[in-house]
């Protein structure tokens, strides 16, 4: 959905609208939408603002991905509120006109003609909402390093080769061999 400059330049722009699975694209984010997307709010320019547009509004929506530690789904509800704020982007403008930008600025989106996708804002929210960590539960076990099962469905009584230590981490091999002729030196 257009949210169209133009539009606004007449009277603010109201939205409620429902995304099926698939309408929006999650696809490079590694997670997938499970229901509805539904999101409602309003688009105006602000008066006095030389064409600064705010776009407010709330989105809710179910999200699944691949928990990080032990791969199976985890699901997340996003009910969040958003508020944000946009300036014009002259296409026109050359590098020399760039000029630094204070705190404030740094918040703000900017835009082009004809307007903004309601789309893209919608999933840059809904995104920006799932934690850097995602598992499926707090207290998820992951997987068996030995077997690689599933530890919160089984109880493995996989041993660790040599004992009671795992198997030792060498992605940092190279920069040990590095770090010790290096040292050498």
């Amino acid at each position: 959905m257009l949210l169209s400059i133009k539009e606004m330049e007449v009277r603010s722009i109201p939205f409620a609208n429902t995304w099926q699975p698939g309408e929006i694209d999650f696809s490079d984010s590694g997670t997938t939408q499970s229901g509805p997307l539904t999101a409602e709010g309003v688009a105006e320019i602000l008066p006095h603002s030389g064409g600064e547009v705010r776009v407010k509004g709330r989105v809710k929506a179910t999200l699944e991905t691949e928990c990080d530690r032990c791969l199976s789904r985890a699901v997340f509800q996003i009910d969040t509120p958003f508020d944000l704020f946009y300036r014009f982007l002259d296409p026109e403008s050359t590098p020399e006109d760039e000029v630094a930008i204070d705190e404030g600025e740094a918040e703000m989106g900017f835009y082009e003609l004809p307007g903004l996708e309601l789309e893209d804002i919608l999933r840059e929210q809904v995104l920006l909402q799932l934690p850097m960590q995602r598992v499926c539960r707090e207290d998820c076990k992951g997987i068996c390093l030995v077997c690689g099962g599933n530890r919160n469905e089984t109880d493995c009584q996989c041993k660790p080769p040599a004992g009671d230590e795992l198997p030792e981490d060498d992605r940092w091999g190279a920069l040990k061999t590095v770090h010790i002729e290096h040292s050498k030196n």
